[in-house]
């Protein structure tokens, strides 16, 4: 069964992070894949976490979508759309001007959920959607950098 358990993060600890399957990419394809992002991100327009994104800016948002969709992919295994147009990921680095605090990871999570249980109606391998879930949830710990 689909566990997309959200657990606590903390300001400056990193656990290890183990790539999504390979195969979450390949059965998503790049066109789902890229709505997947997108309706990520049409959902953080009217959360809690909007400030933390450029929703009022409709070409820094799409800007945004794009750049965050082109990482999934690359990370996932598809084409290396992220590294050709901006470089090496530096992740920590490029989300250090936000003060994201475990809340705003985990409501950003909490986005994801419906999404991707979404995939598994679609019949996307429940093994594949479960590794790309547990990537996102150890990785975003990562970018906390406030404390609440």
């Amino acid at each position: 069964m689909l566990n997309l358990k959200i657990t606590d993060g903390e300001v400056g600890v990193r656990e290890p992070v183990t790539k999504p399957h390979p195969g979450f990419f390949y059965e998503v394809g790049e066109e789902r894949f890229r709505k997947l992002v997108n309706d990520h991100y049409e959902s953080i327009r009217n959360s809690k976490i909007a400030s933390l994104f450029p929703v009022n800016d409709i070409y820094s948002f799409e800007d945004a979508k794009k750049h965050a969709a082109d990482f999934f992919i690359e990370f996932c295994g598809g084409p290396d759309y992220f590294t050709q147009t901006r470089g090496k990921y530096q992740m920590v680095g490029r989300h250090s001007p936000f003060r994201i605090t475990d809340e705003d990871r985990k409501e950003w999570l909490r986005l994801y959920q419906p999404l991707l249980r979404e995939l598994l109606e679609e019949g996307v391998s429940e093994e594949y959607i479960q590794s790309f879930w547990n990537y996102i949830e150890a990785h975003s710990k990562w970018m906390i950098n406030t404390k609440e």
